[in-house]
């Protein structure tokens, strides 16, 4: 993971501002949100609940033309929507170029529109920004960083203007929290969590 680390920080016309400036905040809390989408929102929502600043994680769909939309309508392929998360998160204890980081390891974006056996545009990797100082941060996870994690490789991910993001279904929140005898939890998100934690243990939640 040296080599990853190595190139975790911005260009300097990106570190001079700071989150505050460059992402939408709540203006109570002083937190941030980023959207983002790597395949199947059960195994991307369970990893990035447990890393530390992340405040909540919401599984939802964005970037397609369809109001509203469900999951089994999203399934079909029709409705240009991705399955996404939606994080909220504290810039004082992450960044979102470390939150992007953690992206572009934990799934594979060298993939178009699959991850593993999920195959569909719904799984498509994608980050949307917010404005153009985001832009710039997801630009550099996308043509720095991803690159030296898959050396040789085309990373295919999207980087597009965020419109809207629209919750997923209750029973998709938090889903393997209370699915994990699910075949899918035991089989494909749990063997993601586990290496999400040994790669990242340094920025996981601490809990006494």
């Amino acid at each position: 993971m040296a080599a990853v680390f190595a190139v975790r920080s911005c260009p300097d016309e990106i570190k001079s501002k700071s989150l505050n400036e460059i992402s939408i905040m709540d203006s109570q809390k002083n937190f941030a949100t980023a959207t983002f989408g790597g395949g199947c929102f059960w195994c991307t929502e369970a990893m990035f609940l447990e890393l530390e600043g992340v405040i909540k994680v919401e599984s939802g769909y964005s970037g397609g033309h369809v109001d509203n939309p469900g999951y089994k309508e999203v399934c079909t392929g029709t409705t240009g929507h991705a399955e996404v998360i939606q994080i909220t998160f504290d810039p004082q204890k992450i960044s979102l170029d470390q939150i992007l980081l953690v992206h572009m390891t934990t799934h594979d974006p060298t993939t178009l529109n699959r991850q593993g056996n999920d195959v569909g545009t719904q799984y498509r990797s994608v980050i949307f920004y917010r404005n153009e100082e985001e832009k710039k941060i997801a630009d550099y996870a996308v043509n720095v960083v991803a690159p030296s994690i898959w050396p040789g490789k085309t990373i295919t991910t999207e980087v597009v203007p965020f419109k809207e993001f629209y919750k997923a279904e209750d029973y998709h929140q938090n889903y393997l929290a209370d699915n994990p005898n699910q075949p899918y939890c035991v089989y494909v998100v749990n063997p993601k969590v586990e290496k999400f934690r040994k790669l990242f243990k340094d920025k996981l939640k601490k809990h006494e």
